[in-house]
């Protein structure tokens, strides 16, 4: 699961625009939070914990590891003491806003730690991207779609790269 350092809020906003409505927001200091990630991932909904700090309740730690029994048919994931079905449809993000936070080697190992803190040179661009918008619309459209057409050709290349060295493979 992704634990994201995130003091600015961006991979808050970034997750509750990407789940939309179905994302359960939770937090550790709230009255029945585990009752909550039982629900999603029973029913498959996404959860995004935010603001833990540097350590999490140790009852999520089933789910951090994400240790699901195959029982016949049947996912499981022993929460507590009960058994739920593990839906493939869950999702869990987990979020600080601690700037530099230290994880025991038990949380590092089961989470991928993403740093979305903003460094100088990605807030001047973040800003300027934003003056540009504001001033020329119609330029930071295009520098938008050039960016897109840019990623598009270099995945194409990648693909025919791959092409090629199949090819040469496949020639004896």
């Amino acid at each position: 699961w992704p634990l994201m350092i995130d003091p600015q809020g961006q991979a808050n906003r970034w997750i509750r625009n990407m789940e939309g409505s179905k994302l359960r927001i939770i937090d550790l200091k709230m009255a029945g939070f585990l009752r909550e990630v039982e629900n999603a991932v029973q029913y498959g909904f996404p959860v995004l914990l935010q603001d833990i700090l540097e350590e999490i309740d140790p009852a999520l730690e089933p789910v951090l590891s994400k240790s699901v029994l195959k029982i016949g048919n049947r996912e499981v994931l022993r929460l507590g003491d009960k058994e739920l079905d593990f839906s493939p449809d869950f999702r869990l993000y987990i979020t600080t806003k601690l700037a530099n936070p230290h994880y025991t080697p038990e949380i590092s190992t089961k989470a991928t730690v993403v740093n979305f803190a903003v460094k100088k040179d990605g807030l001047e661009a973040q800003l300027l991207g934003i003056v540009v918008q504001k001033e020329e619309p119609t330029l930071e459209k295009q520098k938008s779609e050039l960016t897109i057409r840019v990623a598009t050709g270099k995945r194409q290349l990648v693909d025919l790269e791959n092409e090629i060295l199949r090819l040469l493979s496949e020639t004896k």
